[in-house]
């Protein structure tokens, strides 16, 4: 039993280790070199889409940001589904009409996923 939830922790460290390494390249690649030195001079036509090394971070950050609410919150809805289900379906097998009621308790774990998309979703919509 111990084996499954070992390779979940591992997969989740791994995703959230490579959408941190893919948030970080991608913005990297966007800074023009040189362009956060005082008295650089740079060309106005390439300056177009570069980044200086403190916009870079901060959409480094707004990205793992929006990469941890995501996946923190839809980890926590998964846990409280799991558990208020199975506790709903125990309920269920021994009095029937507590299922109806059980299966809110249920939704609203599930609006815990939802909402955590959400808020992820305007995080994203901050980036530059």
């Amino acid at each position: 039993m111990q084996i499954p939830i070992r390779m979940g922790r591992a997969v989740l460290i791994v995703s959230l280790m490579l959408g941190a390494v893919a948030a970080w390249s991608a913005e990297l690649e966007r800074i023009q070199p040189g362009a956060s030195e005082a008295g650089a001079v740079v060309d106005p036509a390439a300056k177009q889409g570069a980044y200086s090394m403190t916009e870079a971070y901060v959409a480094i950050g707004l990205a793992m940001a929006a990469m941890l609410t995501a996946g923190i919150s839809i980890i926590a809805a998964a846990y409280a589904v799991a558990k208020i289900g199975s506790a709903a379906l125990g309920a269920a097998a021994e009095h029937p009409d507590l299922l109806t009621r059980s299966l809110l308790f249920v939704a609203l774990a599930e609006g815990l996923a939802v909402l955590g998309f959400a808020v992820a979703m305007l995080i994203v919509m901050k980036l530059p």
